[in-house]
């Protein structure tokens, strides 16, 4: 078999609902920088079937910035981290509200609303379910909480206030995350995506690359959010920030960006696959070609990096033939993914 039909093979594989084997994933990350284009001509094939040529924006509010006791390594607002962030509590609801209208200047149709942190506390939740609340009532933007490990009836809250999706991403392998973090655990991660699932929220989660993983262990944080069932996947590629653990990291080549979306797009073949932190950096000038695999981007800055310019971002959309799929609550999308009732 050509790689061409090998890679054709496993776009069938996937449409069909059946999984790549371990050895498959594997040989998608292996690939001869030669093949990526029949690779990403083959994840294309996957994403025109559920997405066409849409295109989901989502925008992010650092709501709460450098005030965080975990000991993330790649995280510039981490306790171990010396990287100069700004250091705030959380956000007043007129900013949180402001973050919102901008979001919706930039044709964002998920708002994500996001405060560094192990969890929340009480006061703190009771702060973002008010900004939740009045966004819902006067804006049609879903909305996307961050703000760390839940307990059950934060869980519950944030869904009655009408929160459509929660993030949390399990970042990266089970095996690999003792050398990542120390202050918690994989497994209280998956049990966060769990809660949120039982209340009716739409789980978000997804990895970071290139924080000393091989790949094989790539391979399984793909079959984890399969697993876990993660509707939206973004998937970051670690911008090492001066000051962090891993500010040493070595950046994640273009080309091996690349394989890996493909890689997510086969093994969750239906979910939103958004590119996420550290595109900028890692994919370069192959940034457009990222959307032959993924469905989703984050436009604007995000926590404590810049992102590119909007109009940019716009621009590669318009450039690729694509368009910017607006969500149900504007009045555009067939969004099923979603697991609450708008």
């Amino acid at each position: 078999m050509n790689k061409a039909m090998e890679w054709q093979s496993l776009a069938r594989k996937a449409l069909s609902g059946e999984c790549l084997t371990r050895e498959e994933g594997l040989a998608v990350l292996e690939a001869d920088n030669d093949e990526i284009l029949l690779l990403m001509h083959a994840a294309f094939k996957v994403r025109q079937h559920y997405y066409g040529k849409k295109v989901k924006l989502n925008m992010i509010i650092n709501a709460k910035s450098g005030l965080c006791p975990e000991d993330c390594g790649y995280c510039s607002q981490s306790i171990v981290s010396t990287a100069p962030v700004k250091k705030y509590t959380l956000l007043d609801k007129d900013t949180l509200l402001a973050g919102a209208r901008e979001a919706m200047a930039r044709q964002a149709g998920t708002y994500c609303i996001v405060a560094a942190g192990k969890g929340p506390t009480n006061k703190e939740l009771d702060q973002v379910i008010d900004a939740v609340r009045e966004i819902r009532d006067t804006m049609p933007l879903k909305i996307c909480a961050c703000l760390g490990i839940l307990k059950d009836d934060q869980a519950q809250r944030l869904a009655e206030a009408g929160v459509h999706r929660y993030n949390h991403n399990l970042n990266t392998s089970k095996a690999n995350y003792p050398s990542i973090t120390t202050t918690h655990t994989y497994d209280q991660r998956i049990e966060t995506v769990e809660k949120v699932k039982i209340h009716g929220m739409s789980p978000c989660s997804g990895v970071i690359i290139g924080m000393g993983e091989t790949n094989q262990e790539i391979v399984e944080m793909a079959y984890a959010l399969r697993e876990i069932d993660a509707d939206s996947i973004p998937i970051n590629f670690l911008n090492a920030i001066p000051g962090t653990p891993l500010e040493h990291a070595v950046r994640t080549s273009s080309m091996k960006a690349l394989k890996v979306l493909a890689l997510f797009r086969f093994i969750c073949p239906a979910k939103e696959i958004r590119v996420a932190g550290g595109r900028e950096v890692n994919l370069r000038t192959l940034q457009p070609m990222s959307l032959y695999a993924a469905n989703s981007l984050f436009v604007g800055d995000y926590l404590t990096t810049e992102g590119q310019d909007v109009s940019a971002d716009h621009q590669i959309i318009e450039d690729l033939g694509f368009e910017i799929e607006l969500n149900a609550l504007q009045g555009g999308d067939k969004d099923g993914l979603d697991r609450r009732r708008t």
